[in-house]
């Protein structure tokens, strides 16, 4: 008996779709590091299709398909790149979807990355997201980008000024005179008021392969310093002066990331187009402050020199 395929009768009201698929699809996916141990990702793939106004509905059980044969086939041995799995799943639902003409797939994981605290040198670790997305078009023409997620502090460099202004005027009331002040304002790590910050570095691929360990430390540049699971005293220290002695804005943070993508992607085409993002969670106010660059590498060189 030949069971009725209802995605494939017309629907009631004939719309076309731009996304129908699933989204939170669970997956290992262990990356090479050449010499290194691989790394394992937990990952979670959003897959979408387009869907014509005469079709009803899309036949969802083919993107599970697709991203189990996909994954299983390129996970038999570590991946050296994250968007290969993205690449490969956009075009197999696309073989798999006759009726669509594009194609999209979202893969987010969480990297568990082991480092050191800057005093005590004890081991702890950091969570980093990390971020592939590719589309797949019948006309040829897609893009896949990669991204990760930093997480640091920064530190307020008005409020920093305005703690020095009163500090000063504070030390003339009591009578120490001008150098005396200078060589106390010089000993003490000035106060401000922090911001948990939030980097986002994205880079369009485009016949050009870099690692997520860079963009990792294109993220970092843009904070005023790290953040730690484990601290011991000696290391709060360290961590809280050196946020201090390095005050930075939300548009100084992506400023300086653009700095580290133009010393860091030197071989990247030109035409490379980048997305840097930052948003800080204040701790004195209500809102999260927020700035952005985007901008093709061939644009921040000429900028940057």
């Amino acid at each position: 008996m030949d069971l009725p395929d209802i995605q494939m009768r017309f629907p009631e009201i004939p719309v076309r779709l731009n996304r129908v698929g699933a989204r939170k699809i669970k997956k290992l996916v262990l990356v090479d590091r050449g010499e290194k141990r691989p790394v394992v990702l937990v990952s979670s793939f959003d897959v979408f299709v387009d869907l014509d106004e005469s079709l009803k509905g899309a036949n969802l059980s083919r993107n599970f398909e697709a991203i189990d044969e996909v994954v299983e086939k390129l996970t038999l041995k570590p991946v050296r790149w994250i968007e290969e799995l993205t690449e490969s799943i956009a075009r197999e639902l696309l073989k798999r979807h006759e009726y669509a003409t594009q194609a999209e797939v979202m893969m987010s994981s969480e990297l568990i990355m082991r480092k050191r605290t800057p005093v005590s040198n004890n081991r702890t670790q950091e969570v980093v997201r990390i971020f592939a997305t590719s589309k797949a078009c019948r006309s040829g023409v897609g893009e896949t980008w990669i991204g990760v997620e930093v997480w640091g502090t920064t530190a307020c460099p008005c409020a920093q000024e305005l703690m020095r202004a009163r500090v000063e005027e504070r030390l003339k009331m009591e009578g120490f005179g001008e150098e005396e002040i200078e060589k106390i304002l010089k000993c003490i790590t000035m106060p401000t008021h922090n911001q948990r910050g939030r980097a986002e570095v994205w880079i369009q691929l485009r016949d050009y392969r870099v690692s997520f360990e860079r963009l990792i430390e294109i993220a970092r540049a843009g904070m005023s310093c790290e953040i730690y699971e484990l601290l011991k005293r000696e290391d709060e220290a360290e961590v809280v002066e050196r946020a201090h002695r390095n005050p930075l804005f939300v548009e100084d943070s992506v400023r300086k990331m653009a700095e580290k993508c133009v010393e860091t992607l030197k071989n990247a085409p030109p035409e490379t187009r980048v997305v840097l993002r930052q948003e800080n969670e204040e701790s004195i106010h209500q809102h999260n402050v927020m700035a952005e660059i985007s901008a093709s590498l061939g644009e921040l060189r000429r900028v940057l020199g």
